[in-house]
């Protein structure tokens, strides 16, 4: 009996990509993904032995995509604080494009959610580690202040990226949009304010902390 098309089973990790931002591990069944791309249930079970199999694989595919982009960024020739601004950049894209399925993540960990808590456990450490190893190397090449690494890790995410995740949930949409979404969407999604907190941003790192500060560090 011929093996049925391969394309299948990436049928259907699109439809789960497409489907689980807004259903969550919770909510995704089976049903629900052999619908949206168009094939009886029986492939879904022919390519993928469970549905927690098949959300660790949609996670993981889409996780792996970002990290070999934001790898090619980190890992390229060049100064640290150019490649430190290009990974900034493309992790803000990410976000403010794929919000709903970060957003998603997290809130399925928070709920206890096996296939989301260890997707975090695996996968947080390895874009945070390269980007503390870039700032470590800035450091080391006198482009940064020295700082306790999770100091100034915890300074950019706070100050350059979790505005696009908090603003990208209020975008515009429709007469019921918040009054202030439009204001939100020019002042911290746009480009020209990505770039600004991202120049804000590297210019508080390359200033060295007073004696003060470190007192109370």
């Amino acid at each position: 009996m011929p093996r049925p098309s391969r394309n299948l089973d990436q049928r259907l990790l699109q439809s789960g990509r497409r489907l689980y931002p807004r259903l969550g591990c919770a909510g995704l069944t089976v049903r629900a993904v052999a619908d949206d791309a168009g094939v009886a249930p029986g492939m879904f079970h022919y390519h993928f032995e469970s549905k927690e199999a098949f959300l660790r694989q949609v996670l993981q595919q889409f996780y792996d995509e970002v990290y070999e982009r934001l790898s090619e960024r980190v890992l390229a020739p060049g100064e640290p604080l150019a490649r430190l601004r290009g990974a900034l950049q493309l992790i803000a894209a990410v976000l403010a494009e794929h919000g709903g399925t970060i957003r998603r993540v997290l809130a399925d960990a928070d709920a206890g959610e096996p296939v989301a808590l260890a997707f975090m456990r695996a996968n947080v450490p390895r874009h945070l580690g390269l980007l503390m190893g870039l700032l470590d190397e800035a450091e080391h090449t006198g482009a940064v202040a020295a700082q306790p690494p999770w100091r100034r890790m915890s300074f950019l995410m706070g100050g350059v990226l979790a505005p696009v995740l908090v603003a990208s949930r209020l975008r515009p949409q429709g007469p019921a949009a918040l009054p202030l979404a439009a204001e939100l969407a020019a002042q911290v999604l746009s480009p020209e304010a990505l770039e600004a907190r991202i120049d804000m941003a590297l210019h508080a790192l390359t200033r060295a902390p007073s004696t003060e500060e470190l007192a109370h560090g």
